[in-house]
């Protein structure tokens, strides 16, 4: 058994809460557990740093039009898929 397995619950519970600890919609007793764990988890501490990467990619990316063409393959196969 890992060092890390006796953990997991707990891994799992504080990745639920992930999302909204990086949008601040938690309680200050939540988020101090959550930045506790994070000190002492390597694996929840990369989650909580590639998750934070992403959201900050996400705000910052330019805002540009989808190409003609792919959002009509994209509705094409969409319409295929809800035919079936």
């Amino acid at each position: 058994m890992s060092r890390h397995s006796h953990h997991i619950k707990e891994c799992i519970r504080m990745f639920e809460k992930l999302s909204e600890y990086i949008d601040s919609e938690l309680d200050e007793l939540t988020c101090r557990d959550i930045e506790r764990h994070v000190k002492s988890c390597i694996q929840c501490k990369t989650c909580l740093e590639t998750l934070k990467r992403t959201v900050a990619l996400c705000r910052n990316a330019e805002r540009e039009a989808v190409p003609e063409l792919f959002s009509r393959r994209l509705k094409a196969f969409i319409q295929d898929l809800s035919s079936e």
